[in-house]
């Protein structure tokens, strides 16, 4: 079944709501700028909240391998999610517990994707001056092939209205959503959610 992540949780109310209506992995953003960002004390008391129930991935942008080494073990989070600059070198030296977050636009951004090493990938809308969240979706027929030769998590755009279309298309690992979700920008929206996930389990069996 294609897996859910709901990212740019900023408190242990709106985790806790996601863990409840099934997803499997929540995101904490660390980016500069993020209107949905939090300091790692916030991350902690996340993490705690939530436990094993679901993997927290951290979100960050163009840090150091150190620093990046340095976020997991004082948070807690299980894995991080690159979605800057960083090189495939960057993101080998913290497998397992990394993937790449690729911005597409274009076939020639399909093959930078798939060439990062790992066994997981995300796909994201390219957008001008922003690195993700901006609720933008981009051709998904692109990435098809992609998804049957890696775990690839779909991003950029996903809504409950359409994430069940993306998932009978393209067939993904995972998708991911955040402003899809929200009230306002880092507050989730619970009923939103729940319709999400539900939506996407829709998709997962539907016949391709």
């Amino acid at each position: 079944m294609t897996r859910v992540k709901i990212c740019g949780i900023t408190t242990v109310a709106d985790a806790i709501a996601c863990v409840r209506a099934g997803a499997h992995a929540i995101g904490l953003n660390f980016v500069s700028g993020s209107p949905r960002r939090i300091d790692e004390n916030t991350a902690r008391t996340i993490v705690r909240a939530v436990g094993d129930d679901v993997l927290v991935v951290g979100v960050v942008a163009d840090y150091s391998v150190d620093a990046m080494r340095s976020l997991r073990a004082t948070t807690g989070v299980g894995c991080i999610q690159l979605h800057g600059d960083e090189s495939p070198t960057d993101v080998a030296a913290l497998l397992p517990h990394a993937y790449k977050a690729v911005r597409v636009a274009d076939a020639r951004d399909v093959e930078h994707a798939e060439a990062m090493p790992g066994d997981y990938v995300m796909v994201d809308a390219h957008t001008s001056g922003a690195l993700g969240g901006t609720g933008r979706n981009f051709d998904w027929k692109l990435v098809v092939g992609l998804a049957r030769r890696r775990r690839m998590v779909l991003a950029g755009g996903l809504t409950p209205q359409n994430v069940e279309n993306a998932i009978a298309m393209v067939r993904p690992w995972c998708v991911d959503v955040a402003s899809g979700v929200e009230s306002s920008p880092g507050v989730k929206d619970v009923e939103k959610v729940e319709a999400f996930v539900t939506r996407a389990r829709r998709g997962a069996v539907t016949p391709t």
